[in-house]
């Protein structure tokens, strides 16, 4: 896959990100190489590896459930800002 300087405008688009003129060649390159690794990777056969890592073979020891009576909500709500019948009370962002 190439990335070109459409690829990279549409990306940007994407991204909502303005990307400055004296990058966009440099950029294009880091993109290029990183496309052209990955494209690399998927070229290695793994089907006959076998998984080196699985929480099944590791015989992971899980811990009991316990539940705990706490009263960290309020503990929570003595730092907020400002808050109201158990909620945060945050300024408008949206009208």
């Amino acid at each position: 896959m190439q990335i070109d300087e459409n690829l990279l405008e549409k990306l940007e688009r994407l991204s909502a990100l303005k990307i400055a003129d004296e990058k966009r060649k440099e950029l294009l390159s880091e993109l290029s190489e990183i496309v052209n690794f990955v494209e690399k990777l998927n070229e290695i056969d793994l089907d006959s590896l076998e998984t080196s890592v699985s929480p099944i073979k590791n015989n992971i020891i899980f811990r009991n459930d316990e539940v705990k009576n706490s009263n960290i909500i309020n503990e929570v709500f003595k730092h907020s800002p400002s808050c109201q019948d158990h909620f945060f009370i945050v300024p408008k962002i949206i009208d």
